[in-house]
């Protein structure tokens, strides 16, 4: 249409993203997101929806792109079970070292502000941290672990799995990290050898 302004809605969504993963939902304001993507206000309330909403959208984007890598990741856990464990720590790792995203994880952030969120996006957060422990209890009992292991073990990986995002942007070195890692899959390999 003539004379009305267009835009990449991935490169918005990649950059309105970027705001909420740097500065948390709760200290972002819609001038902030306004220039993080180049955008009016109007065009994006009209383009994008409001905050919760553009947040929302976010999010899903989000976790859709690190869950397909988490699931890649996983995917091998019925016949290497470590090895998937290790690629799925790897990517969060990966995610963390690399200089052009923010420190931390933009899920475990917005659980942590809870308290001052809309209960539609705290419970979206939740739900995003769900579908983690969701995969890897699935891997872990594609990899003979029975249900009782498998949801301990799922729930302890997901729960080291934030803590890396949280601690790495409170400044733990990356060899820190990948120490808390190997303690996490020794764990993983004494359980794993014991129904061999």
């Amino acid at each position: 249409m003539a004379g009305k302004k267009q835009f990449d809605i991935a490169t918005v969504l990649d950059a309105a993203m970027i705001q909420f993963w740097r500065a948390g939902y709760a200290d972002t304001s819609v001038d902030d997101l306004s220039r993080a993507t180049g955008l009016n206000r109007s065009s994006i309330y009209s383009s994008l929806g409001d905050k919760d909403t553009l947040f929302t959208r976010c999010l899903e984007r989000y976790t859709a792109r690190y869950g397909d890598k988490y699931d890649a990741a996983l995917s091998c856990a019925a016949d290497r079970p470590l090895a998937a464990a290790r690629a799925f720590f790897d990517i969060t790792l990966e995610r963390i070292a690399d200089p052009g995203l923010p420190d931390g994880c933009l899920v475990a952030q917005t659980v942590m502000a809870s308290p001052v969120l809309s209960a539609n996006i705290a419970a979206r957060a939740r739900e995003a941290i769900g579908f983690q422990r969701t995969r890897l209890r699935a891997a872990l009992k594609a990899a003979r672990l029975h249900d009782e292991a498998a949801e301990s073990f799922a729930t302890h990986l997901a729960a080291v799995n934030q803590s890396l995002a949280v601690m790495s942007r409170a400044g733990t070195s990356t060899e820190q990290l990948r120490a808390i890692v190997e303690v996490t899959l020794d764990a993983l390999a004494r359980t794993l050898g014991a129904i061999d």
